[in-house]
Formats: structure tokens, sequence, C-alpha cells
């Protein structure tokens, strides 16, 4: 992937420079490597149909580099001053220009995939990079679901299942799917290739309800948040939406109260949230929604698929 970026250098290498950073390639490593779950989710789903690296690591590539575009244009518009411990691209770099090395980024997504292996049909290459358009087109309805959802004193759990498919569930459903495509030499209208797209999908929906968790009740060690973060940030997130669509009670008129402040909570505001949701039961309703998502899973694609939902979205202690 480092070959990817770098690779592109033009006459002034500001953009590069910049790219380098959010990667943590040399000068400023150590790299990000991350647990690389889409381009992993592209690995295993070509080589379900037995498909050597040269044919998937294109797709496997370019959706990586898509994900991280969004990942600097999120941190902007969501005004996080850090990443992994080090601060965000925008905040080195001004917000005009780390917009503009996303774009840069997003451009070599595109490019990077156009590199699939030449056994591939034009047609079927063609196809690739259009569905990688169109996850993309779907990732930014989900963003600015996400971003409306910031003014707003209450969100449907329809409406909230539908901003997280679109945002997340989206890419991590093509990445299965360019993987199948890739290894079939088949279009998005194959059979399997349909299938490990649902697959993707459900994995997608359930990996976000995983972090809606992490965001209230993980350990701050496992995250580098602090405890109970997106309820401080007045998130949305499965578990509030959740108990908001429950039986009037004492805990969820707690939760309205201090969501409907309309700004950041103070620590005694997230406590009395975290306990409302505690007592209403929110973490045993989202573990089960997980559960059932990552179950589907296995209902779509091959066992080795369906391990790889299990270990990368068991819950944390």
């Amino acid at each position: 992937m480092e070959a990817a970026v770098i690779d592109a250098k033009s006459q002034d290498s500001t953009v590069v420079d910049s790219l380098a950073y959010h990667f943590g390639f040399d000068p400023y490593g150590p790299a990000r490597t991350g647990k690389r779950l889409r381009p992993r989710m592209v690995a295993l789903s070509a080589e379900a149909f037995g498909a050597e690296p040269s044919l998937w690591l294109p797709a496997a590539t370019g959706i990586e580099l898509l994900h991280n575009y969004s990942l600097i244009h999120d941190d902007i518009e969501d005004q996080d001053e850090f990443r992994h411990g080090r601060p965000t691209l925008w905040k080195r770099i001004g917000i005009a220009q780390a917009l503009n090395a996303g774009d840069a980024l997003c451009a070599l997504s595109f490019l990077a995939l156009m590199r699939v292996d030449a056994r591939i049909h034009s047609e079927v290459a063609l196809a690739m990079v259009r569905r990688l358009h169109q996850a993309h087109r779907i990732m930014c309805d989900g963003q600015a679901l996400d971003i409306a959802f910031e003014r707003e004193r209450h969100v449907e759990i329809a409406r909230y299942r539908a901003m997280i498919g679109y945002k997340t569930a989206a890419l991590f459903a093509t990445s299965a799917e360019l993987g199948v495509m890739s290894a079939r030499n088949r279009d998005e209208n194959d059979r399997d290739v349909r299938a490990y797209y649902d697959a993707g999908f459900a994995y997608g929906m359930a990996f976000q309800l995983r972090d809606d968790l992490l965001g209230i009740w993980a350990d701050a060690d496992m995250t580098g948040k602090a405890v109970a973060h997106d309820v401080a940030r007045r998130k949305w997130s499965y578990p509030v939406v959740w108990a908001l669509a429950q039986e009037p009670s004492a805990a969820r008129a707690a939760i309205e109260e201090a969501y409907g402040k309309m700004c950041p909570l103070d620590a005694e505001d997230v406590e009395r949230v975290v306990a409302a949701l505690d007592s209403m039961g929110a973490r045993d309703a989202l573990e089960a929604e997980i559960l059932t998502r990552t179950q589907a899973v296995a209902g779509f694609a091959a066992d080795a698929m369906a391990a790889f939902a299990s270990q990368t979205l068991a819950s944390p202690p």
C-alpha cells in the first residue's frame, strides 16, 4: 500500500508528505497498520474461490485507501484532534491541505483498483470500479445522516440502522464483493458475488454496532479514549437510540433530558446516562443485535468468513 501512495509523487511532494504522515510512513513511522479488516475481507472472499494474491491485491489496496480517505475527511467533519495517539492530519497541516490530501487519496484508491490482473475481463474490471464508486457514494449518504443527527433531539432506530448501513456496512459489503469478482471474473450479478456482498454487509453492521458498544462500555486502555466517550460527545449510537425507543420510564427520561441539552455532556450527565442505559438493559440489547448480524455472515459465506467474523467481532470483557 505504501507504494500506491509514494509512487504517486508529482513535481510537488506536499500531498505525498501529508499522506505519509497520515499512514506513518517514513519519516513519520512507525506505520499505522491497524487491523486492515476491509482488505482482509477482500482476501478472504477471493481465497474462498481459490484466487491468488495477484488477483485480489489491487482491490484490497483500493478499498483500504478509500477507507483512509474517509478517515481524513471524518476527522475534519467530527473535529477529532487525535487518531491513534497522534494529531490528526488536519490538526497538523490545516483543514484546507488535509481536505486536498484526502481528495488525492480518494483518487489513488481508484487508480490502485484499476491495476487489476490482466486475466480479469475488462467488463468485470469496469464493474469493480463502478461498484467502488457506488460504495463511496453511499458512504457520503451515511456521513450526511450522521452529521444531521447531531442537530436532532430524537433519532428513530430505523434511521439509525440506515445510517450505519450507508456509512460503514456498505464498504465492508463492497470489500467482500470485489474479492469474489476478482476471483470468479464475474460482475455483481453473479450469485456468489451477491451472497458475499450480503455477508460483508452483515459484518459491517455488526462491526459498527460493536464500535457503539466500545464507545460507551469499553475500558479506556482498549480504545485510547475516555470511558463513555460517545456519550460525552452526545453522539447518537445504537444503545441510546434503542433506549429512547422503549416505553416511558425514569431511566428513559434521564437520557432524554441529557440529550435534549443539544450540547456535549458533562461528567455528571455522562454518569447518569450510562447508569440509565445499564438499568434499561441497553448493552444486552446491543449484544443481541451484534450476535444476530454476526451469525448472518455464516448464512451467506464460507466457513473462513464466519470464523473471521466471530474472531473480530467478539465482545470485549
